[in-house]
């Protein structure tokens, strides 16, 4: 069942995010399996992401291999995500 994630990233620049996001891209075969949306929106107080999973799962591979390289990087810890079921979806 798809999940909708929102991640609230305080202290998190543009800047850290693109790099972190061209270190998951370099990475061998697809890091973002299963995410079907992604949005990221800059705030006054860092970054907030909306993800939609096809499953909990799926988000929680790729929590795997972006946490270790988010902490390397030193990027702030975030809160807890919200994760919401999915009633329904469409892309146009």
């Amino acid at each position: 069942m798809a999940i909708l994630v929102k991640a609230e990233m305080t202290g998190v620049t543009t800047d850290q995010y693109d790099a972190l996001n061209s270190k998951l891209q370099a990475l061998p075969g697809n890091p973002f399996e299963g995410c079907l949306s992604h949005v990221c929106v800059a705030t006054d107080s860092g970054l907030v992401i909306h993800d939609l999973w096809e499953s909990e799962q799926d988000m929680q591979k790729f929590m795997g291999l972006v946490m270790p390289m988010a902490q390397e990087m030193g990027l702030p810890q975030g809160s807890q995500p919200e994760i919401r079921q999915v009633h329904n979806y469409w892309t146009p």
